[in-house]
């Protein structure tokens, strides 16, 4: 197969997640006065967060009213924006930027997108120079299209920013269900999901993908 395009989910994937984002959507639930599990977050990472909190509610049975969705979205926004403008320990995954180096060197395209608002992934990239990086052809954001994932949008999107046509010839890469999910909505030739993020090979075989991997450094033998 001649693949065109690797499209990387970034937190858990291509850049560490030591758990900042499952602890801030918690502090937002509990300053609101609701309190929700490490693990049943865990299983809403992936997700545009609007809707992830809005899952959240709907398991728990909190009735939260859309105003409140609203407002928590915002502090969730407010506190991540935050966060990785000032974290000082945010890191690729190992093996990323030589991922993106080789598949640049094939003529492969790059595109990254994410469960998380523009503002927020501005202020990731930015903070580790990634906004700067040559081999990223694009970037695409939740809020970006008119359904996030496990809706096909994102994809949908950079393959049309990048004049490709044939789902066939792109692949998808994420560490969560909705990655999943959306690589198989997007038509894509290959889905992995990779354990280095928010989901166990056992949790993650549930999905079905084409292939788990435990390191990026692998997706070079299936390409």
């Amino acid at each position: 197969m001649h693949y065109e395009l690797v499209v990387f989910d970034i937190a858990g994937t291509t850049v560490v997640d030591a758990g900042s984002i499952n602890e801030t959507f918690r502090e937002v639930f509990n300053n609101n006065g609701f309190s929700v599990s490490p693990e049943d977050v865990a299983h809403i990472m992936g997700y545009e967060k609007k809707q992830a909190i809005t899952i959240l509610n709907n398991q728990y049975q909190f009735n939260l009213t859309d105003e409140l969705i609203n407002k928590m979205h915002g502090e969730f926004i407010e506190s991540m924006v935050s966060f990785y403008e000032n974290d000082t320990s945010l890191k690729p995954q190992p093996y990323a930027i030589e991922t993106f180096e080789w598949l640049h060197s094939k003529g492969i395209d790059i595109a990254l997108n994410t469960g998380f608002n523009r503002a927020i992934t501005d202020a990731l990239l930015k903070n580790l120079d990634w906004n700067k990086l040559p081999f990223i052809a694009t970037v695409v954001t939740s809020d970006e299209v008119a359904e996030g994932r496990p809706a096909p949008d994102m994809i949908k999107k950079i393959m049309a920013e990048l004049d490709i046509h044939q789902k066939t010839n792109v692949v998808k890469i994420g560490d969560t269900e909705a990655d999943i999910k959306e690589g198989r909505n997007a038509g894509c030739g290959l889905v992995i999901g990779v354990t280095t993020g928010a989901y166990s090979r056992e949790e993650l075989t549930q999905f079905k993908p084409d292939r788990i991997i435990d390191s990026l450094l692998e997706l070079q033998e299936l390409i």
